[in-house]
């Protein structure tokens, strides 16, 4: 009955718009019709809609042949951070661990395969990840990830991964699902994960489940370095200690949302 209700009220052209508004990316700037076609896998006439109908409401950009975005599309990010208690009390907290460790700092959550950064501090030495709010990590091979994966029943856990799509982003990258699954229980017995130049060659990450009041784990909390600054041994006991201070103070404050 519930999943028949769903059905009725869903509003497929609403999904098909927002497949097209998140189908840009750093990669993918300018997008054609048949391309945006190609990325949300709809067709050439479905995709021209959607693009003149964002383009009709502001949403969109065009000359005439590619597509881009408009900063009309920022107020769909505005209205989730602004609404949303986690980004808001995390942002001084990750400033202030960004500031005393010279790194940066984030918080994520679990959207659909990806790690989603909400909130984000970059530190005086910044990485060339480009990482801002917004960015996603793929879950099966960032720290924050197997955190975020650590949080589901072992079994979603197992059935999530094995759903991905898994590949080698770097030569040490831990990608197979039976080793991604070992890591994932690691951390759920550990409680942190550490990621060793898995998305990056050169760069570790740290990550820490967030908690509410209530000792739900609703995000993850990152902090990353330069390999070259120290090794991981070193990375994690000069800043898992701080890193889980700032997740125990953010707790704190934090009711169910």
């Amino acid at each position: 009955m519930e999943k028949d209700l769903i059905r009725k009220n869903f509003v497929a052209s609403l999904q098909k718009g927002l497949d097209v508004l998140t189908c840009f990316n750093r990669e993918a700037a300018r997008l054609t019709v048949s391309e945006v076609a190609r990325l949300t896998g709809s067709t050439p006439a479905s995709a021209r809609r959607s693009l003149h109908t964002l383009h009709e409401l502001d949403y969109l950009e065009s000359d005439g042949k590619r597509f881009w975005m408009a900063p009309r599309a920022l107020l769909v990010a505005h209205s989730y951070l602004a609404s949303r208690p986690t980004p808001q009390l995390a942002q001084p907290l990750l400033d202030a661990l960004s500031e005393r460790t010279r790194e940066s700092a984030s918080i994520a959550k679990l959207v659909g395969d990806h790690a989603m950064i909400i909130a984000r501090s970059t530190a005086r030495r910044s990485l060339s990840t480009g990482l801002g709010i917004g960015s996603r990590l793929p879950a099966y091979c960032s720290a924050t990830g197997r955190v975020l994966l650590a949080s589901l029943p072992p079994e979603e856990a197992r059935r999530a991964v094995h759903a991905m799509q898994r590949k080698p982003l770097t030569a040490k990258t831990v990608y197979k699902a039976d080793e991604v699954l070992a890591l994932v229980a690691r951390c759920r017995e550990e409680g942190w994960a550490g990621n060793d130049g898995e998305l990056e060659l050169g760069v570790r990450s740290m990550a820490v489940p967030v908690f509410d009041r209530e000792g739900t784990s609703v995000a993850a909390m990152s902090i990353a370095v330069r390999a070259e600054r120290m090794t991981l041994a070193e990375f994690r006991d000069a800043f898992l200690p701080a890193l889980r201070k700032a997740r125990d103070t953010l707790a704190g404050r934090l009711y169910k949302e």
